[in-house]
């Protein structure tokens, strides 16, 4: 079975990398959690278009693009596969 590779935009590959930053420079050997991802999303999206229609878009853009949580796996592990995302190497 092959996959189709999605191309993202240009904002959606820097909420990844500043999502990515945001990860692995505050507590990157903690577990990372779902809810961190789903929260992160909102933040990072609305930080950039403010509490917009454009935010809710790219909050939805961001999130299909970051895979969920694998059980085990660190803030600065998630960190590198969405870096590796937003570079077109990884989805």
């Amino acid at each position: 079975m092959t996959g189709t590779r999605v191309v993202l935009d240009d904002d959606t590959r820097r909420l990844l990398r500043d999502l990515a930053d945001k990860l692995s420079g505050y507590r990157p050997d903690a577990p990372m959690h779902e809810a961190t991802r789903l929260a992160q999303a909102l933040v990072f999206a609305e930080r950039i278009h403010g509490t917009t229609e454009t935010a809710f878009a790219a909050e939805q853009q961001l999130l299909a693009a970051a895979p969920p949580v694998r059980d085990g796996i660190t803030r600065g592990e998630y960190a590198t596969l969405l870096r590796l995302i937003a570079e077109g190497v990884s989805q």
